[in-house]
C-alpha cells in the first residue's frame, strides 16, 4: 500500500526546513520496505526551533485563553476529520494493526479538546487576608517546553503532552522518535491549518544524543517532558539538573495483573488478552507479571487458552489482532527471556515461535505466547518484556501477592480483579503503583491523571493534574 503524502522536513516556526545532516530512511516494520527518506538536524537546528519557541512565548502566553481554547478545538477536530488519513501513517510507520491506530488517534483528538476547556478552568485563589491586604494565587506558564516521545505510541505521546502546554500558554519543541517521525509531522501539518501562530509548535527530527542534550541543557528551556525507558530518562533528567529545569518522566512499567478467588474469571481472561496484546504487547502499562490465586489456576488458565483462539498475526495493514514488533532487536529480547524461562522450567503453553507463514518474513514477528510456571529466578520475573507474552505465577494469600506485586523497581500500572469490596479497598491502596485498575484495564482516558512512582517516574499526564506540570505558581500579595 502507498504511503500517504506527508511533509517529510522539519517544521521550525511555522515553516517547513531541510536539515543540515543526511537524511535517513524510515522503514514499515511489517514488511521492511522502506517508506520514505526523512530530514535530519542537530543542535543547530534544535537551537533555532527554541529560540523561535522563545520568541513566540509572550504573545501566546499573552493570548486570551478562549481564543487558545478555541485553535486547540480547531487541532482536535481537525484530527478526527483526518482520523483515517492519520491512522494509516501510524500503521505503516508503527506497525500496529489498523483499528489500533485509529482508537490512538481519537484519544489524541480527545487530548486536545480536553485541554481545550482545561485552558480556561486553570484557577488561581484568594487568600483571606489581614485588613488593608489581599493574598492571590496565580498560575503562570513556564515558558518554552521540550517533549521527547516514544515510538510505541506517536500520536497520543505527543498530543498529552503538547495540548496541556500550549493550554497552559507554553511553547514547545518536539523530538519524535526516530522510527515514527511521520506521525509527529502529520500533526503538525494539522497546526497550520488549525491556525496555530508560527513559532508556538516546533519539530524537530535527528541524532536522540545530540537534540536531548540541547533540549536539556540549553536554559531558555524550562521544562522536559519525556516518555521512554527508564534509563534514557535518568540520562535527561541528569542533564537538566545544570539548568534546574521542571522536569516530567513517563518511564518503564512492569505492570501485575492479579486475578483473585472470588474475580469474574472470563472477564479477567478476556481483558487480558485484549490488553496485553494492544500494540503487540509494546505498551508500558501492559500487564507483564500475571497472578493467579491457586484454587482457579486451573479454570483460569483453560479460559485464557480459549481466549487465545480469537488472537490473529497479521501484517499492520490487515487489522489483526497482533502485528510485528518495532525492531528485530525487540524480538531477540523477547525470544531471549522465553529462553531463559524454558531452561529454568517454565512451560510454553501457546505459541513462543516465529509464525511460519511466508509473508511474516521480512518483519519482527513472534506468535501471542502463553507461558506458566515463572519463577523469581526468571528475566521475565523482573525485566519488562514488551512483547506479546503472558507469562502466568501462581499465588495462594492476600499478603504473598501483595508482596510480590510491589516487588519491583517499576510502580506505573497495577491491576487485579476481584468482587469482594473490603479486597478491593484494601488492594488499591496497597499496590505501589501510580494507576489501579480494578476489573477494568481502561486506566488512561484524556479525564483521568496518568503517570508512575519509583522508577516509573514523576509527574502526571491528562486529567487537571496535567495542565499544572507547565505552569508555576505566583503568590501576588496586594496592600491597599
Amino acid at each position: 500500500m502507498n504511503f500517504p503524502e506527508v511533509n517529510n522536513q522539519l517544521f521550525i516556526n511555522g515553516e517547513w526546513v531541510d536539515g543540515s545532516e543526511d537524511a535517513v530512511a524510515v522503514y514499515n516494520p511489517s514488511t521492511g520496505e522502506k517508506i520514505a527518506d526523512i530530514a535530519q538536524g542537530g543542535t543547530k537546528e534544535t537551537a533555532e526551533a527554541i529560540a523561535y519557541a522563545e520568541g513566540a512565548f509572550a504573545g501566546w502566553a499573552a493570548t486570551d485563553p478562549k481564543e487558545r481554547a478555541r485553535i486547540l478545538h480547531k487541532i482536535g477536530s481537525l484530527i478526527e476529520e483526518n482520523l483515517d488519513r492519520l491512522a494509516l501513517i501510524m500503521t505503516l510507520e508503527q506497525g500496529k494493526p489498523l483499528s489500533q491506530s485509529k482508537v490512538e488517534v481519537q484519544t489524541s483528538a480527545d487530548s486536545f479538546h480536553w485541554n481545550a476547556e482545561e485552558a480556561r478552568r486553570l484557577y488561581g485563589r484568594a487568600i483571606p487576608a489581614p485588613s488593608e491586604h489581599h493574598f492571590l494565587t496565580v498560575y503562570q506558564p513556564l515558558g518554552v517546553v521540550g517533549a521527547i516521545t516514544p515510538w510505541n505510541f506517536p500520536s497520543n505521546m505527543i498530543a498529552r503532552k503538547i495540548a496541556p502546554a500550549l493550554a497552559a500558554g507554553c511553547t514547545v519543541v518536539i523530538k519524535p522518535a526516530s522510527a515514527t517521525p511521520f506521525s509527529a509531522l502529520a500533526l503538525a501539518e494539522l497546526f497550520v491549518e488549525a491556525g496555530l501562530p508560527k513559532g508556538v509548535a516546533n519539530v524537530v527530527m535527528g541524532k536522540s544524543s545530540d537534540i536531548g542534550k540541547e533540549l536539556t541543557t540549553n536554559d531558555t528551556v524550562k521544562k522536559i517532558t519525556f516518555t521512554g525507558s527508564t534509563e534514557v530518562g535518568q540520562l535527561l533528567n541528569e542533564q537538566s539538573a545544570s539548568t534546574l529545569k521542571k522536569v516530567s518522566m513517563e518511564l518503564g512499567g512492569h505492570a501485575p495483573f492479579i486475578v483473585f478467588d472470588d474475580a469474574d474469571l472470563d472477564q479477567a481472561a478476556t481483558s487480558l488478552v485484549t490488553a496485553k496484546f494492544r500494540n503487540n504487547g509494546q505498551v508500558c502499562v501492559s500487564p507483564n507479571r500475571i497472578y493467579v490465586q491457586k484454587s482457579v489456576k486451573k479454570e483460569f488458565t483453560e479460559k485464557l487458552l480459549e481466549a487465545m483462539k480469537t488472537v490473529e498475526v497479521g501484517l499492520g495493514i490487515e487489522d489483526k489482532t497482533v502485528g510485528p514488533l518495532i525492531n528485530e532487536e525487540a524480538r531477540e529480547h523477547v525470544e531471549a527471556q522465553l529462553k531463559d524461562a524454558t531452561d529454568k522450567g517454565a512451560t510454553i503453553l501457546h505459541g513462543g515461535k516465529r509464525p511460519e507463514d511466508e509473508k511474516f518474513a521480512n518483519g519482527p514477528f513472534i506468535e501471542p505466547t502463553v507461558i506458566d510456571g515463572i519463577t523469581k529466578d526468571m528475566d521475565i520475573y523482573y525485566v519488562e518484556t514488551f512483547g506479546p507474552v503472558i507469562p502466568l505465577i501462581e499465588f495462594e494469600t492476600d499478603d504473598e501477592v501483595a508482596e510480590a506485586a510491589n516487588d519491583s523497581e517499576f510502580g506505573l500500572a497495577s491491576y487485579f480483579f476481584s468482587k469482594n469490596i473490603a479486597r478491593i479497598s484494601r488492594f488499591s491502596s496497597a499496590l505501589e503503583y501510580g494507576m489501579v485498575g480494578v476489573n477494568t484495564m481502561a486506566i488512561s482516558q484524556a479525564e483521568t491523571p496518568f503517570g508512575g512512582v519509583k522508577h516509573s517516574g514523576f509527574g502526571r499526564e491528562n486529567g487537571t493534574e496535567g495542565i499544572h506540570e507547565y505552569v508555576y505558581a505566583k503568590s501576588v500579595c496586594i496592600h491597599d
